[in-house]
């Protein structure tokens, strides 16, 4: 009898620690260690230098107003919100963007610019107030020059409000009222932060080691992480806190607009950036150390920025949807079978080394997706 006792122990035993296994932590320590390095979230807002309304209440409720206005397009149809809409992650559900025609890209989200060094696609400006003035200038966009921009804001509701921050806009050049008016924008933009999601509540337990608490982040979303750690290779790109390292890569995806035309991404935005007015080391820069100046100093055009753009973070992915810069691929799965089947032939001849087909199978397919949806807000 007392042996059937103990051999039932046993079995208790050994199923009791199947399911717990089941159901627990199925990281290994080195990849716990890397998964720590994807937090914590959110970083401290920090002050642009550059712009000295960065944090003022004043600035950040004109810029909101003014993101959601038609005052700052030409023909008063169309406002900032138009194609970033807050309902959407600050995206919009199209491939590419229709401003006053069909544009070459998708419509980035807002989210999170705070722990940019680059901005836009092709990192065609350096802050968050270039940025916010560009689509406004555009004439393919919101269609204003820089003398129309001053009338209207002088003509609008707005102007005792912009007044109380920069003074009379009727006082000073036009030019200096465009990057006030960005200036507010990015005041504003930089307040936009994405939450707490279940991938942060999974690492904060493995953090504090509360096993416990850890062991209830799915099964497939752990699956989906270890994969994304390893085989997959993404930590090379989509590293630390914001899930990338905010530089610029040919991700295989074609870059031919149409048969005359082709979308040349960090080579064109680099061109733009080096002959811009309004970067951190130039007169617009509300920062007299001009410190954050050095990256385009030091940054220099080549071959291999043909063709390449900028790695999104990955923080409320799931939200984002169509991807890539040219909007072509249409959900998550879309992106994950795009890099399990990559096509190396369409590759710069010395392009990205680390990209190779993945050979998934489609349950590994499906816990990645599982793992790219955790990192969305939960509250959302």
């Amino acid at each position: 009898m007392k042996a059937l006792v103990a051999a039932f122990a046993v079995v208790v035993s050994v199923s009791t620690s199947a399911v717990a296994g089941a159901s627990g932590v199925i990281l290994t320590e080195g990849e716990i260690e890397q998964t720590l390095s994807h937090g914590p979230w959110p970083p401290p807002q920090r002050r642009d230098a550059s712009n000295r309304v960065s944090g003022d209440p004043s600035a950040i409720a004109l810029g909101a107003t003014l993101f959601s206005n038609p005052v700052l397009s030409r023909d008063g149809e169309m406002s900032c919100a138009s194609c970033h809409d807050p309902e959407r992650a600050f995206t919009e559900p199209k491939p590419r963007s229709m401003g006053r025609r069909l544009l070459d890209r998708n419509t980035s989200t807002l989210y999170n610019l705070g722990t940019h060094r680059w901005f836009g696609w092709d990192g065609s400006a350096d802050n968050i107030w270039a940025r916010s003035l560009s689509p406004i200038l555009n004439p393919d966009e919101l269609g204003h020059d820089l003398e129309s921009l001053q009338a209207a804001l002088i003509a609008s509701e707005f102007a005792a409000d912009y007044s109380a921050l920069f003074g009379d806009p009727a006082q000073e050049p036009p030019i200096d009222t465009a990057v006030n008016i960005a200036k507010a924008l990015a005041a504003y933009l930089e307040t936009l932060a994405t939450g707490e999601t279940p991938f942060d509540q999974f690492r904060t337990a493995l953090e504090i080691g509360d096993r416990r608490a850890a062991a209830t982040y799915p099964a497939a979303a752990q699956r989906g992480l270890k994969l994304f750690l390893g085989r997959g290779n993404c930590t090379l790109c989509h590293t630390g806190p914001a899930f990338t390292n905010g530089e610029f890569h040919d991700a295989g995806v074609p870059y031919f607009l149409d048969a005359n035309r082709v979308d040349t991404g960090r080579h064109g935005g680099l061109k733009a950036l080096l002959a811009s007015p309004y970067t951190l080391g130039g007169a617009h820069s509300d920062d007299p150390e001009k410190s954050g100046a050095w990256a385009v100093r030091s940054v220099r055009q080549k071959h291999t920025d043909f063709g390449a753009f900028r790695v999104p973070g990955l923080r409320d992915v799931a939200r984002t949807a169509p991807y890539m810069h040219d909007g072509s691929l249409p959900d998550l799965e879309a992106v994950v079978r795009h890099y399990d089947e990559i096509d190396l032939e369409r590759m710069h001849f010395d392009g990205e080394a680390i990209l190779r087909p993945l050979e998934l199978t489609d349950g590994e397919v499906s816990d990645l997706v599982a793992f790219l949806e955790s990192l969305s807000d939960s509250a959302e």
